[in-house]
């Protein structure tokens, strides 16, 4: 909560360009169909009671995807493409620099790349809302709008030091939470250890592989970094979305917002036309499944998913 209430006041004051990523059209990309996949997924009943006697009522459960986060996955310090939170992850006293350790000559595939990386929450509720809604009825999603979940500048020592993940299996076993294979020549990254550091010569490979490394922080409690978790509580008639899982579409999947805005969802790796962008910068919509139904009674008694 601290993390949100020093930094929430800033979302609106930083520059601003006519051809970069803005509010307004992160807004619109959630009028996405395909992201939302909206189905009608079982029935859950309910006891109702009144002064008259108790009844058991039914509703419609239904499970869509929510755009719960913007992930911005870039290499200069402070230029986060969505032009209105720059002023949340400016560069600091710990986090000043970025950019890559190559000069972009093909002999020199072998040095580093760095990415910085900020959760934010996604602007999109009313419109989403909206747009949701006219399928019938809709779940809510953990994310509130503009809500900082990550941000790399302050999260120093786990993010530009890979301490303590550089130490973690995961980030020592060839073959442990990669994001491709490495049997189909397909193999785009390591999620581990979950830093802004990282070898890959394609750029937005890179890109995609560090906002999954952020997307699997915050969708976690109790991770070795600075960040507010992305998760919400289940409910009666409510089941929220949880860990996400690299390369699994129902864990959450990924809509890219900039350098080339998409009506899609997808996750990583994939087979679609990958634009580089000029300067390093990329980001994506991070949707997330949620089911839920309609409250018809004092207490939940359950629910019925169709095959």
């Amino acid at each position: 909560m601290y993390l949100r209430l020093a930094i929430a006041s800033l979302s609106m004051c930083g520059a601003t360009s006519s051809v970069a990523l803005n509010t307004a059209n992160i807004a619109s990309s959630a009028m996405s169909p395909d992201c939302l996949e909206y189905r009608v997924t079982g029935i859950c009943y309910w006891l109702l009671c009144t002064i008259t006697g108790c009844s058991v009522e039914t509703s419609i459960k239904v499970r869509h995807y929510v755009p719960d986060a913007v992930v911005s996955s870039y290499s200069n310090t402070g230029e986060n493409p969505w032009t209105e939170v720059r002023a949340m992850s400016q560069p600091n006293s710990s986090a000043r620099g970025g950019g890559d350790g190559t000069t972009n000559h093909d002999n020199e595939n072998n040095l580093a790349r760095f990415k910085n990386a900020d959760v934010i929450g996604h602007p999109g509720g009313f419109v989403f809302s909206q747009f949701a809604s006219a399928s019938g009825y809709s779940c809510s999603g953990a994310g509130a709008a503009f809500a900082p979940y990550l941000l790399s500048t302050l999260d120093t020592l786990a993010w530009r030091y890979n301490v303590p993940e550089a130490l973690y299996p995961e980030a020592l076993i060839p073959g442990m939470r990669e994001i491709g294979r490495r049997t189909s020549l397909n193999l785009w990254g390591n999620v581990y250890p979950r830093g802004g550091l990282l070898h890959q010569v394609d750029d937005y490979k890179a890109g995609a592989v560090v906002a999954q490394r952020a997307g699997d922080i915050v969708t976690r409690r109790g991770q070795p970094h600075v960040y507010q978790p992305l998760l919400a509580s289940p409910a009666d008639g409510y089941w929220p979305a949880g860990a996400l899982v690299e390369s699994d579409a129902s864990t959450g999947k990924w809509q890219e917002l900039t350098p080339a805005l998409s009506n899609s969802c997808t996750v990583f790796p994939h087979g679609r036309t990958r634009v580089q962008a000029r300067r390093g910068d990329y980001a994506w919509a991070l949707w997330r499944p949620y089911a839920c139904c309609q409250r018809e009674g004092q207490t939940f008694l359950g629910s019925t998913d169709f095959m």
